[in-house]
């Protein structure tokens, strides 16, 4: 098995997918109004994109900000967008609903999941938000497709997050805890030396990749410098 790390990068459209793919992406997530952190884009721009690159890419199933999937309409409306997006060409994706209580909104994901048919997908930051993470991976357990978990450990980022990324690094293999880690949310380069230690091997940027802000596009240079870190990094057997 290749110890590459993975580096996903957030795009926006396709300038900024050609120049996450150039400077070393190893995967695209693609989202758009990162105002409200990243709902689903349009079907067209996943089309565009996706004939622009020939990297992977997780899309966004997320229509408005927050965690809730809007009730019976909202779930529906999800549904709807997931079959748009397979019609654009659209084969992995990413998303997360909680309850009220903060819960894993099981009966959701479970609508979700069922559209995609098997399609691989990514439980993203709303763990970071949930009221108990280790339930919230054993209620998910044995979903089809679930791969990957996006995480900074902590709502507020890496920061806070990382002796909680470190704890669950270690407990790979057990129930819950198959999927690879991947983390990101305010991920910064100094992080990596104790991530890739612990065999965390996927990592996930999106600020970090554009110098000039969110206003801005992906910068190539900005990509391959992390690229070329990651690449430097040793690792041990990656975690899945």
């Amino acid at each position: 098995m290749s110890m590459r790390a993975v580096l996903e990068v957030i795009a926006l459209d396709v300038e900024d997918a050609v120049a996450a793919q150039a400077g070393g992406a190893d995967r695209l997530e693609l989202v758009t109004d990162m105002a409200a952190d990243g709902l689903t884009p349009p079907a067209g721009t996943v089309a565009a994109i996706r004939a622009a690159v020939d990297i992977s890419l997780r899309v966004m199933v997320r229509l408005a900000d927050g965690f809730a999937a809007g009730g019976p309409a909202g779930v529906d409306r999800l549904a709807g967008a997931v079959g748009e997006l397979r019609a654009a060409g659209a084969g992995e994706f990413v998303f997360g609903f909680l309850d009220p209580d903060g819960a894993v909104d099981l009966a959701v994901m479970e609508r979700i999941v069922a559209e995609l048919d098997g399609c691989p997908w990514t439980f993203h930051r709303a763990i970071d938000q949930s009221a108990d993470r280790d339930a919230l991976r054993k209620q998910l357990d044995g979903l089809p497709g679930l791969d990957t978990y996006l995480t900074a450990g902590a709502a507020s980022g890496v920061d806070d997050g990382l002796p909680t990324l470190l704890a669950e690094a270690a407990r790979r293999g057990e129930p819950g805890y198959e999927q690879r880690i991947m983390v990101g949310g305010g991920l910064r380069l100094a992080h990596l030396p104790p991530l890739r230690a612990a065999g965390i091997d996927t990592f996930h940027i999106g600020g970090a990749a554009r110098p000039t802000g969110w206003t801005g596009p992906v910068s190539a240079d900005a990509v391959a410098r992390w690229r070329t870190v990651l690449d430097g990094e040793p690792a041990r057997q990656p975690v899945m």
